[in-house]
């Protein structure tokens, strides 16, 4: 396949404004100017249409609390064990949910997406398409990380239980106990390979699933609201030598400065909520144009279903208006979005060897308004939506 005379946004390099994609095999073969174009028996024509690469919600639950469902579709916190890293994303997703729809119509084509915030250790993450009907048909990577943490919600959750954590104190110290447990774990299996006189240690699920978070092949998504807890996260990020990112940042804003020298990532988000308990009293819509003024790398989410995740290209408008540069509203939710997640060598941009994801577009269009609507989306070179119709 090969779409012909469209105006091109790689976002990775300029704009192209008369351009060719080459897709084999649900990949790009190769981009650039029509003039370079090799010719292809299957041509899409977009002439007048900008394609930019397909959208990335870096941090959601979709698939996780299933859309009208209730209780029956709730699968984001298992709330019986404040320490769960054993527990994928992958069991509960539901990639028949009609919100994957409703985010593919959206341009949504990638998302980030796993357990909720109840327990300190939530479970690991998957990136996974829209696009689909079997999940294992579906994954960019997995696990993507693991999912921590810190302030408000452990402590709720946990105090209706009385039972440990109750506090900022104990939600902290559980996460250190259960990193301490996986280290020395992984240090008993690579003695034991290493002396053929010494036992492997008893297999344990929990240190299992840490060993590649250890090992930095996977991050730590540490959700964390409030300044203090952010610093938290950055604390035991240290201690461990943990690859991190801060989730949601609500504070951010009031220490961008502070985050900025840190140099750790930021997924900021949901923008279009209401100050719904305590430690979300700080947020403010300004919150990513403050950040990235700052210099820190940052995406934008939707945390759906808090926002609906067709809302996301609208979540980057309300930044934009906020003072968010435009370009780099952009970036945080296509190849920023990946870079923060470690998924770039895949999606994010319109590159060759990358998934064949693209939202098309009206020229002249701003995919961020309110107004605007994709004119078609493909994921992996396929069409998933075309304005009027359900592919």
């Amino acid at each position: 396949m090969q779409i012909i005379n469209a105006t091109i946004e790689p976002v990775s390099s300029p704009k192209i404004e008369n351009g060719y994609i080459l897709v084999r095999d649900g990949r790009i073969a190769a981009v650039g100017p029509m003039e370079d174009c090799p010719g292809d028996s299957e041509t899409i024509d977009l002439a007048g249409k900008t394609v930019y690469p397909g959208f990335i919600d870096a941090h959601c639950h979709l698939g996780m609390w299933e859309d009208s469902l209730g209780f029956e579709g709730d699968d984001g916190n298992e709330d019986t064990d404040p320490v769960t890293p054993h527990l994928r994303a992958l069991d509960a997703i539901n990639p028949l949910d009609r919100s994957f729809r409703e985010a593919a119509a959206a341009g949504v084509t990638t998302v980030v997406t796993g357990p909720g915030s109840a327990n300190p250790i939530g479970g690991s993450w998957v990136a996974m398409k829209t696009a689909g009907r079997r999940i294992d048909d579906m994954i960019v990577k997995s696990p993507v990380g693991i999912k921590f943490a810190l302030g408000e919600n452990p402590k709720s959750t946990y105090n209706e239980k009385n039972q440990m954590p109750v506090t900022r104190m104990a939600t902290a110290a559980l996460i250190r106990e259960q990193l301490e447990k996986a280290k020395r774990y992984i240090s008993d299996l690579e003695s034991a390979m290493q002396d053929e006189d010494l036992d492997e240690p008893e297999f344990d699920a929990k240190c299992e699933a840490l060993r590649p978070l250890l090992s930095r092949d996977i991050k730590a998504f540490f959700h964390a609201h409030r300044a203090d807890d952010i610093f938290t996260a950055l604390r035991i990020t240290r201690e461990y030598g943990l690859d991190s990112v801060i989730v949601h940042a609500t504070d951010g804003h009031l220490i961008a400065d502070l985050l900025e020298e840190e140099g750790v990532p930021v997924i900021a988000g949901p923008l279009i909520c209401d100050r719904s308990k305590p430690e979300l009293r700080g947020q403010s819509v300004r919150n990513p144009a403050v950040l990235q003024s700052a210099g820190v790398p940052e995406a934008i989410c939707t945390d759906h279903p808090e926002v609906p995740i067709q809302y996301l290209p609208l979540s980057c408008g309300i930044a934009v208006r906020e003072g968010m540069d435009p370009q780099e509203a952009l970036r945080s939710i296509t190849l920023r979005a990946a870079q923060i997640c470690g998924i770039e060598d895949q999606v994010g941009s319109i590159e060759p060897g990358k998934h064949a994801d693209f939202v098309v577009y009206l020229n002249g269009t701003d995919p961020f308004s309110v107004y605007a609507k994709p004119e078609q989306v493909y994921c992996k070179g396929n069409i998933v939506y075309r304005q009027g119709q359900e592919v």
